[in-house]
């Protein structure tokens, strides 16, 4: 399970049936970077040797929203939020990975 405390990034990928259209990285501040594979139903987001998936929801609110029972993911141009609980990180994006 990944948690909101990042682990220094590992590069990984997800397996290739999953066919992710897009492969973007981020930097969360000093807590590591990540990287988000997306498609229009699901998000897979990567620390790690680690990975979780996450299902794309629809939303009132801007930005894209993939969640799954414990996380909510939000990518708003560069920017993506993660909330799990009561805890919030927030993260740029540094380039398409």
């Amino acid at each position: 399970m990944i948690s909101l405390s990042l682990a220094p990034l590992l590069v990984m990928t997800s397996p290739w049936w999953e066919d992710y259209e897009v492969r973007e990285r981020f930097l969360c501040g000093d807590r590591g970077g990540l990287v988000v594979e997306r498609n229009a139903s699901q998000a897979s987001l990567i620390s790690g040797p680690a990975g979780i998936t996450l299902f794309r929801e629809s939303s009132t609110e801007p930005g894209l929203h993939y969640r799954n029972g414990e996380m909510l993911l939000t990518l708003w141009g560069d920017n993506l939020t993660l909330e799990q609980g009561r805890n919030t990180l927030r993260c740029i994006r540094t380039d398409q990975a």
